[in-house]
């Protein structure tokens, strides 16, 4: 076996949340609704109200980090929570309740890494005009985020603009709340994604203004995209679903304009953007200092039959391998399948950790800029032994793998300044609730019942604990 090198010293070994996924004090102290909490408000499923309920146990969760070696921890500011109303007077409560988190990861010896926005737009803002659909949603987001860098800017240095900007368009009905009469108008998502590219750029201006030394860039998720077969249509579907998935999103980050091929395509499919003037000059301005990929699978794709009908990305609801309910498809351009050559989650999520080395390899070799990995994990049903343990082997073969692919791309070159995998803790997953876990730690709660809340460290815990204390020597 080849002789890697090493990971620096300084690397950045960390974990990962969100706000509405951890926090819970959903409506409590001055906090209000935001689109995410009533998005996950679902029969039967986990809902955000009290969530892991870290806005009241952070003090303990940065303990166990601490415990754990963490030397970064990537979450997410509530925007709900600082602007209620989304703009307007600041919640005092709030606002403080983000200090004293800083503060103890300060205390612990923790490098924050601060996601300006996770899913959850204020409620009040989509209800007073459709949120990301409406551009006054970037002027708005602007004011948030000068708000955060003033408050923060000091204890923070690197920052995240928004997060899954791909995830938001590709899932757009179920990553916003879209009003009925936009239902039937996929242009709309393209819309939103210009104006979260908007609201990104202006974001990075504003880090580079306010935020001595301070680093700004966007969290994307994204995978390689494998021709199903070595056939010439193939390999060209593939091409294709790379541009519209992938270079659509990294080129403006890094090149300020949209991927052409991507561009003209929706053109051609009546669902471009709607561009203003100073817009691209805006993408230039804003530029990004370094990109943060969450990554999960590798994707594979085909060219369509004649007579193919778009259809979108499907999700898999019930944890059984199989049971995904459609794959994206865009008419005389590519077709999402299964890779027969990868096994999958239980939500059909291929496991493919060759797939991260491809991926950093590529996005490094076009863009020359520092990556950095803010999400990676493995969901699992997770069970809490009698005696009060997590043995979760299966997650620590999948993080062992990927975090070797991790230093296979920086043997080669890639310059990746940290490693922060999903999740630090258990947490309410958007579509699946609890009983998909990722975290190190278990949390004890059940959809609806609340059970005790204890946080229980899982066998994955200590292994990741000796991986931190060897610098990655020990895997």
């Amino acid at each position: 076996m080849k002789t890697l090198r090493p990971f620096p010293k300084d690397f950045l070994w960390g974990a990962a949340t969100s706000a509405y996924q951890v926090e819970g004090a959903a409506q409590l102290e001055g906090k209000k609704l935001s689109q995410q909490d009533v998005i996950n408000r679902r029969p039967g499923v986990a809902d955000a109200e009290v969530a892991s309920d870290h806005y009241h146990r952070y003090k303990e969760d940065v303990a166990l980090m601490k415990e754990l070696g963490l030397r970064s921890y990537r979450f997410s500011l509530a925007w709900a929570r600082i602007f209620p109303d989304g703009v307007g007077d600041p919640n005092p409560q709030g606002v403080q309740f983000y200090h004293h988190l800083l503060d103890e990861l300060q205390k612990a010896g923790i490098t924050p890494i601060v996601t300006l926005y996770h899913y959850d737009m204020p409620l009040a803002l989509v209800e007073k005009y459709d949120g990301w659909i409406d551009r006054q949603s970037v002027a708005d987001f602007a004011y948030y985020t000068e708000f955060v860098l003033r408050e923060y800017g000091s204890k923070v240095k690197y920052w995240l603009t928004i997060n899954e900007q791909s995830i938001i368009v590709q899932y757009w009905t179920k990553k916003n709340l879209i009003p009925e009469k936009y239902l039937d108008d996929p242009q709309v998502r393209y819309q939103i994604n210009h104006h979260m590219n908007l609201a990104h750029a202006t974001a990075c201006k504003l880090v580079h203004q306010l935020v001595p030394g301070g680093m700004v860039g966007a969290a994307i998720n994204t995978a390689p995209i494998y021709p199903l077969t070595s056939t010439p249509c193939d390999v060209m579907a593939a091409q294709n679903a790379l541009d519209v998935r992938n270079l659509f999103y990294l080129d403006v980050y890094f090149k300020g304009q949209y991927n052409k091929a991507a561009f003209i395509y929706l053109e051609e499919m009546g669902v471009a953007p709607k561009i203003e003037p100073g817009d691209l000059e805006l993408f230039r301005e804003g530029y990004s200092d370094f990109l943060a990929l969450n990554y999960y699978s590798s994707d594979c794709a085909k060219f369509p039959p004649p007579d193919a009908q778009r259809t979108e990305s499907g999700v898999n609801y019930t944890g059984k391998k199989g049971e995904i309910d459609s794959y994206e498809t865009m008419p005389d351009f590519f077709q999402i399948v299964r890779n027969p050559n990868c096994d999958t989650t239980d939500w059909d999520w291929a496991i493919d950790p060759t797939g991260l080395e491809c991926l950093l390899r590529d996005i490094y070799t076009r863009y020359g800029k520092p990556l950095m990995i803010t999400e990676n994990g493995l969901g699992f049903f997770d069970k809490l032994e009698d005696d009060g343990t997590v043995h979760d082997d299966y997650r620590i073969d999948y993080l062992r793998s990927h975090i070797r692919a991790v230093q296979r791309a920086m043997h080669y070159g890639v310059e990746v300044l940290s490693y922060n995998p999903w999740s630090f803790m258990d947490l309410l997953s958007t579509e699946n609730g609890y009983q998909k876990r990722y975290g190190f730690v278990y949390v004890d709660r059940g959809e609806e019942d609340l059970r005790t809340l204890d946080r229980i460290k899982k066998d994955s815990y200590y292994w990741y604990q000796q991986v931190i204390a060897s610098g990655g020597q020990k895997l």
